[in-house]
């Protein structure tokens, strides 16, 4: 008995001492909040081992649990099928949702060490609701799947096509990293450092233009938003209804235009109602999300004309093996990394500017809440972020454009190595409406940020967004269908189909 109540109370001292410490830890923390500390689980120290080969024997069958599934789904042909299909990417969320937060807790519980980075924790909190989304989404989806099958047997395959399922998965992906994006910066304004004052809104001082030009260049942008909207919707439809267009690349040259038109949406018809209201602010919750998405789909269409360098160079220099090189599950497979990547840079740069503070001046001398523009504004530390920048700008910018160049480098000697008309012609064919378009978007670059500073940064910087997000998302749908003999034919069929347009 003597023994059993010093145990228990040795056991009260030692959990008293750990608080204390952890308190010590937290009044030390306080100000600068860089970690925080994770208490874990209430497990005696002398369970400690016992708990953690428990973990972890739980963590290791689920990871080969869900990837036995994978596997199978993968090679059986049979299984190929819309509910093994939605089961799939079910197995890789619950293999997601678990590596978010159990390999942290297993190496918390075998180091003692309850640091958690600030970065770290809100990047987890992300996570942890976007696949909790997802799953959620997918039961969802798999139980209407399992309605059609057993209420309408007949028309299954019909109604389950390849499309819908796949739009199915994209949307839950998309609904999911909206929630989780919008609890994540709500959660990191409230845990910024130095947090001076309370900004609930920018202004944006928007473009130059004098107050008697306001109506027509109102007009001008509104008709080049409309056509770039209804230009890549139409090659959109092109491709969705041409079976001749079902390749890769025009399977890439949807997804661009796609990209186009969210870009341009991203930050022109916030400017056009700035202009028509003569109203220039802008919440700060609108101001992030606007810049996230802004970095989001220009990193997409920047690693989607890369892509697109590769099938060309893929179709030119290896033509017999093609169809073998670019089948379709690479195909995907590069279209969602370009979109995991993208979103990985947007959400590191919207983290580290949601850190920031900003105290007195608000106003954004600027069309839209550009990156560089909020960081001029912070009254905070931000060599981190312009660290963060530097470096993701060599890996998306820079590393994409050397792969364009390499692409069309072997391009180019290919050619010459076999000089002929014929070939000639056809690489002009195959290449022509790309290289237009990359030209486009890094002479863009090159003309209008590599060029000696004339003193008029803020201009320079409006100039080249407005090519980003107004000339060229408008012009691409223009260089696809005058300059490609494939759409032209497509877009002739449509217009000459009479069920398409009633007499």
């Amino acid at each position: 008995m003597i023994n059993g109540g010093a145990s228990n109370s040795h056991l009260k001292i030692e959990q008293k001492l750990k608080i204390s410490a952890l308190k010590c830890l937290q009044e030390k923390v306080r100000d600068s909040v860089s970690h925080f500390l994770l208490l874990g689980l209430p497990i005696p120290p002398e369970q400690q081992d016992v708990f953690f080969a428990l973990f972890l024997g739980m963590y290791l069958t689920t990871v080969l649990g869900n990837l036995l599934i994978l596997l199978l789904i993968r090679l059986d042909s049979r299984l190929h099928t819309p509910m093994y299909f939605y089961l799939r990417h079910l197995a890789l969320t619950d293999l997601s949702f678990s590596s978010v937060t159990v390999p942290k807790m297993l190496m918390n519980m075998h180091t003692q060490d309850q640091y958690i980075p600030y970065a770290g924790c809100v990047t987890q909190m992300y996570f942890f609701i976007y696949f909790a989304c997802i799953y959620n989404l997918l039961l969802t989806v798999m139980a209407y799947d399992r309605y059609v099958a057993i209420c309408h047997p007949l028309h299954y395959t019909t109604i389950m096509r390849e499309e819908l399922c796949v739009s199915l998965v994209a949307g839950a992906c998309l609904l999911s990293c909206a929630s989780a994006l919008s609890h994540t910066l709500l959660l990191a304004r409230l845990m910024r450092r130095e947090n001076h004052s309370s900004m609930s809104h920018f202004l944006l001082l928007g473009l130059p233009i004098l107050p008697e030009q306001q109506g027509m260049f109102f007009a001008l942008f509104l008709g080049m938003y409309l056509t770039t909207v209804l230009g890549n919707l139409l090659i959109l439809l092109l491709i969705r209804l041409d079976s001749r267009l079902h390749t890769p690349m025009y399977l890439f040259l949807s997804h661009m235009a796609l990209a186009n038109i969210s870009f341009s949406s991203v930050t022109v018809p916030k400017m056009l109602m700035n202009m028509h209201t003569q109203d220039p602010s802008i919440l700060y919750a609108e101001c992030v999300t606007q810049m996230y998405f802004f970095i989001y789909f220009g990193c997409v269409d920047n690693l989607l004309l890369t892509v697109m360098a590769c099938d060309r160079y893929v179709a030119i220099c290896h033509p017999l093996h093609y169809t073998t090189i670019m089948r379709e599950e690479l195909c995907v497979s590069l279209v969602a990394g370009a979109c995991l990547l993208s979103c990985a840079s947007a959400l590191s740069n919207t983290l580290l500017l949601a850190r920031l503070s900003f105290c007195a001046d608000n106003i954004i001398p600027h069309f839209f809440c550009d990156l560089a523009a909020l960081l001029k504004l912070s009254c905070s530390d931000t060599s981190i972020n312009e660290l963060g920048i530097l470096t993701e700008g060599a890996a998306i910018v820079f590393l994409p454009l050397s792969g364009i160049l390499v692409s069309y480098g072997r391009i180019g000697l290919s050619i010459l190595r076999v000089p002929s008309t014929k070939g000639i012609c056809k690489a002009l064919f195959t290449c022509g409406s790309h290289l237009s378009v990359v030209s486009l978007f890094y002479g863009t670059i090159v003309a209008l940020y590599l060029s000696p500073s004339s003193g008029k940064s803020n201009v320079k910087d409006m100039i080249a967004s407005l090519m980003y997000t107004v000339v060229t998302p408008m012009l691409n749908p223009f260089i696809y269908s005058l300059r490609n003999r494939d759409m032209k034919l497509a877009l002739g069929i449509l217009f000459r189909n009479n069920n398409f347009f009633a007499k």
